[in-house]
């Protein structure tokens, strides 16, 4: 008998109404729902992953808990930015490198959005050492770079994504072979993935799946900073 996923469409459900009604006072009515369909499961699916996930890295966190574990905080943080709205209108999931618990590090990363999950793999806006380290394996092993980028825009649904530079780095010649690359302020892999994937049935094993295939990326990443993988 197939295992019922955690997740429901009353979570996606919820999402779009918070979208409608980006509200504290809205919210505040809302919390129990908030708790039951979105929070708790998103909890929930966190515990399903922690031994399963062994078997991609087991240098990799997953932390099933309610508050500070990988299910990320609602609340935005509006101090430095225009948008006042006061929460997040999907759930982010985290799964950290052990030696580093830090966003910034190398992870996994799955989102919940109506009509806009998806898996996030490598390194959202490395620290500056960190950039330079990335940068520098890529220089140095080329050829480890070249064949890791292409098993997974070959073997895998994964793009390449994120934030580049417009000019290449000040210390690297701009008719680099691998200028484009090189300009990469992001090392992050997406993958667009429907709701029904994810409530149908239990999601982990079409999770594990997906992040096993970037497996070759992450690697290649962590190698960068000295990371185990």
């Amino acid at each position: 008998m197939p295992v019922p996923s955690p997740l429901t469409f009353e979570l996606f459900d919820f999402l779009s109404d918070l979208q409608r009604n980006n509200r504290r006072e809205w919210f505040a009515e809302q919390k129990q729902r908030y708790i039951e369909e979105v929070l708790n499961p998103s909890v929930e699916l966190c515990s399903r992953l922690q031994e399963p996930l062994r078997k991609v890295s087991s240098h990799l966190r997953v932390k099933p808990a309610a508050h500070r574990g990988s299910v990320m905080r609602i609340y935005r943080d509006t101090r430095f930015t225009r948008d006042k709205s006061p929460f997040k209108t999907n759930v982010g999931i985290s799964i950290r490198h052990l030696a580093a618990d830090d966003i910034h590090a190398p992870g996994l990363y799955l989102h919940l959005e109506p009509r806009n999950c998806f898996i996030g793999c490598g390194c959202w806006k490395p620290d500056r050492i960190s950039l330079s380290m990335i940068r520098d394996s890529i220089v140095n092993r080329s050829t480890a770079w070249k064949r890791t980028v292409n098993e997974i825009q070959k073997k895998t649904d994964y793009i390449l994504s994120g934030e580049k530079l417009k000019r290449g780095p000040r210390d690297l010649p701009k008719d680099h072979p691998l200028i484009e690359d090189l300009k990469r302020t992001d090392f992050i892999l997406i993958e667009n993935i429907p709701e029904q994937a994810l409530v149908d049935s239990d999601p982990v094993p079409f999770l594990i799946d997906r992040f096993t295939a970037a497996r070759p990326w992450m690697r290649f990443l962590c190698q960068a900073m000295h990371l185990k993988y």
